[in-house]
Parts: C-alpha cells; sequence; structure tokens
C-alpha cells in the first residue's frame, strides 16, 4: 500500500506490463567469510562464486532490486508477479521497465540456467 502523498505517482504505471523495483533488505545479514564467496543457494552443484555474481539476499549493501511483471495498478496499489522479497519489505522506488535500457543482449552463465530451472 502507498503513502496517499505517492497516489498520483501511479498515473500512466498502467501502460507499462513490468516494473522494477528497489527495495530494502532489512532481515539480511551480511557476513563477509559467509556471504562474499558462496555457492548459489548453497546448493553443491553450483560453482564458488562472488556475491556480486548472484541474487543472494545477504549483501555488502542492503539494497534489492528486481524485474516484475504488473498485475494491476489502481488509484492506490500497484499489484505484481515475482517478487522476490519478504512481506513488508520496505520499498525504495518503483521504475517502468524500459527494454531499450533494461534488456539488452543479456548474457549469463549456464549455472544460472540451471539454478532458476524451478524458481517461478
Amino acid at each position: 500500500m502507498f503513502k496517499e502523498e505517492y497516489y498520483n505517482g501511479l498515473t500512466g504505471l498502467e501502460n507499462f506490463s513490468h516494473v522494477i523495483i528497489i527495495y530494502y533488505l532489512d532481515k539480511a545479514n551480511y557476513e563477509s567469510d559467509k556471504h562474499l564467496q558462496r555457492r548459489p543457494q548453497n546448493r553443491d552443484d553450483m560453482p564458488l562464486v562472488g556475491i556480486f555474481s548472484q541474487r543472494g539476499k545477504d549483501r555488502p549493501n542492503k539494497i534489492g532490486m528486481t524485474s516484475v511483471q504488473i498485475v494491476s495498478v489502481d488509484e492506490k496499489s500497484l499489484t505484481v508477479k515475482g517478487l522476490d522479497a519478504i512481506d513488508g519489505t520496505s520499498i525504495l522506488d518503483i521504475k517502468p521497465y524500459y527494454p531499450v535500457y533494461d534488456k539488452k543482449d543479456a548474457q549469463v552463465p549456464e549455472w544460472v540456467t540451471r539454478l532458476m530451472e524451478h524458481y517461478f
């Protein structure tokens, strides 16, 4: 739910299919020796990679970001699909998804494809 002072900021968002949500990971607890390098989701079949090569929640900063599909927009709320944040997480900003900026010819390593096979 948005604060009333931001309701008018939703105007026009109904014409987009996706948004980028930036949020505060208040429950994250970064420990350098534990999180700087690890296997994604602590899976043995994943490679040992650095924190900046993965989307783990325990990060040196507490900023999270996800591109999500818009389900609905009304005058007071935005409903999305695919947000990987805990219910009640503070939203810092919402940005419309612009394919020209946000999706180029992206490339990911093979392990990311395996990691995400049954995620959603």
